[in-house]
């Protein structure tokens, strides 16, 4: 049974950077498709970034340039968030989502992802 944990969280003026980290274990297969998403209070969950095999990403519109999604399979994957020139409307719980198996094109749909972790909060103040 996979499991995922989210480290990295806190809280960071406006402009400042911030990078999460997602430990996930229990995985049968290595480099599973894996993605970022956040919830703001009040507002549905949203796809933030999600990274395929051989690296390819995909970015939310709201984050594009800012933000930089990896993965690192030598260490049992972990999953990375580099968010950087952030924002007051970055503030949200962040989530780490891992999918029951590979995927080629990277996707930030809620539905493709089947293992979800805890969250780690985030806080942009102005």
């Amino acid at each position: 049974q996979g499991q995922l944990v989210e480290s990295g969280g806190g809280s960071v003026q406006s402009g400042g950077s911030l990078k999460l980290s997602c430990a996930a274990s229990g995985f049968s297969f290595s480099s599973p498709c894996m993605a970022w998403f956040r919830q703001a209070p009040g507002k549905e969950r949203e796809g933030v970034a999600g990274i395929g095999v051989w690296g390819r990403s995909l970015y939310g519109d709201t984050v594009k340039g800012r933000f930089t999604i990896s993965q690192d399979n030598a260490k049992n994957t972990t999953l990375y968030l580099q968010m950087d020139s952030l924002k007051p409307e970055d503030t949200a719980m962040y989530y780490c989502a891992a999918a029951s198996g590979f995927c080629f094109l990277p996707s930030i749909q809620q539905t493709a992802y089947t293992y979800w972790g805890q969250g780690t909060q985030v806080t942009v103040s102005s």
